[in-house]
């Protein structure tokens, strides 16, 4: 067996072996070595948001005169190889790693840089010197972390639309239905079931908008502060026209902070996405608990909805079916609620010029997008699309609630209904029963303010009140 050609490479620490075939270098293979945390490498939009900072910094170098047109053309030839998703072997370094991003940014510069000299022969291009040019991890990281989340919220973004659409549709399917409204788990007046979806969506029609707002913050980026935003060793032609550069080659729509000392430092841009992706799960949480309340049963539940049989529910109980699909999603707004806590502590643990968390932070605001991306198509897919209400179980349930005497109080008085109340759960007798049997209100009366629509609050008129 012929045994593997390696290289000998150095940095400010030592020397290393490098397998002569790799495209990375020393200092992506000391990071995969010092950060064994998980298998998890970097997210994929991440290396790509880097590689299109490298390009656009080779194409901007160049025509400021810092680099010259042969390391330029090599480099931006690179950069298009990786952008086509070739070698993705190559990028090795950990999502999860120590200073505040540079094992990341150094993996993708030693790739670009080892391609680009492949690619063409005789030329020499140098990690540091030549494709970080102009830039520090500080700038290049924070930058490629912001992209690469708007790169994923569009995914987020219409999840949530294809639920509301769902509820929307559900809540006209169901307008007219009513159900028992239920406060603090005990029967409160009634509603309808197109009150109950439309609520819904209007509740997720509120997460659209904080995701949308908190968008905004992440599409201010600190490209061109280098180290501490201040902007050493750029130039001005670079400071000018590097973000406009990224945003032709990304068809992203960055800005430039205004203050790059500030947005070097701070996170809170972080925070407020993350928050707003901690909200659309608790939100996503409290509907399937609903859910799954909701369609309890068969027998001995709620069983006013019925949810989509989708898999088996018990290795034991024959016939058993589980929400499991709301129980997923569950699961997902819990991870997704202790990412936001992982986030928030990440962004106030920075100190002075530099957060040296984001890592952990990318990380974990990448993964609840995809999370919560995921949970919300499978649930509108394996559940709402599917969910129909049990029109007779919420019929039976109102004519046999004492709450439908609410109605009555303006006519009778509290003290008055409150009486009636009990007497009909006594005696095991229906409300509209007692009121007839007892003359207590004229039919005509009783009937309008038990139907359906009185009950969810369409006014009794003048004439059938005199009636009474």
């Amino acid at each position: 067996m012929g045994v593997d050609k390696m290289r000998i490479e150095h940095d400010c620490v030592g020397t290393m072996a490098i397998d002569d075939d790799a495209l990375y270098g020393i200092h992506s293979k000391r990071a995969e070595e010092n950060f064994p945390i998980s298998n998890e490498k970097l997210h994929p939009l991440i290396i790509e948001s880097l590689v299109q900072i490298k390009k656009a910094a080779a194409e901007v170098n160049l025509k400021a005169g810092t680099l010259d047109a042969d390391k330029s053309q090599a480099i931006v030839n690179a950069c298009n190889q990786l952008l086509l998703g070739r070698y993705s072997e190559a990028f090795i370094a950990p999502a999860i790693q120590g200073s505040a991003g540079t094992s990341a940014n150094m993996n993708v510069n030693e790739v670009v840089a080892h391609l680009a000299e492949r690619m063409t022969p005789g030329l020499k291009v140098h990690p540091n010197d030549d494709v970080n040019q102009s830039q520090s991890t500080n700038d290049t990281f924070p930058t490629a972390g912001k992209m690469a989340m708007l790169k994923k919220l569009p995914a987020l973004l219409t999840a949530i639309e294809s639920l509301k659409m769902a509820l929307l549709d559900k809540a006209d399917r169901y307008a007219d239905t009513v159900k028992v409204g239920r406060t603090q788990l005990q029967d409160a007046v009634p509603t309808t079931y197109g009150n109950t979806f439309k609520a819904y969506w209007s509740m997720f029609s509120r997460d659209t908008k904080r995701l949308t707002a908190a968008k905004d913050a992440l599409t201010e980026v600190n490209l061109g502060g280098t180290a501490i935003g201040t902007g050493l060793n750029t130039t001005d032609l670079y400071q000018a026209t590097i973000v406009p550069t990224v945003n032709q080659i990304s068809q992203l729509s960055l800005t430039q902070a205004t203050n790059l000392i500030d947005a070097t430092q701070n996170c809170d841009a972080y925070v407020t996405f993350s928050s707003a992706m901690k909200a659309l799960a608790v939100d996503l949480s409290k509907f399937c608990n609903d859910l799954r309340l909701l369609a309890s049963g068969p027998q001995a539940g709620l069983a006013e909805l019925k949810l989509p049989a989708k898999q088996a529910g018990s290795s034991i109980m024959p016939a058993k079916v589980n929400p499991v699909i709301p129980e997923v999603v569950n699961q997902v707004a819990f991870q997704v609620i202790g990412n936001d806590t992982t986030v928030t502590l990440a962004a106030e643990a920075g100190q002075l010029e530099l957060n040296a968390f984001e890592p952990i932070m990318f990380r974990d605001i990448l993964a609840s997008e995809t999370y919560l991306a995921n949970a919300i198509q499978t649930l509108v897919a394996n559940c709402v699309s599917g969910i129909t209400v049990n029109e007779d179980r919420c019929q039976e349930n109102v004519e046999h609630s004492a709450v439908v005497a609410t109605a009555l109080s303006p006519y009778l008085g509290y003290e008055k209904t409150t009486l009636l109340v009990k007497r009909a759960v006594k005696e095991n007798r229906s409300i509209r029963e007692l009121l007839k049997t007892e003359h207590l209100l004229a039919p005509k009366l009783v009937d309008h303010l038990l139907s359906p629509a009185n009950l969810t609050n369409q006014k009794v008129s003048h004439a059938l009140a005199q009636e009474s």
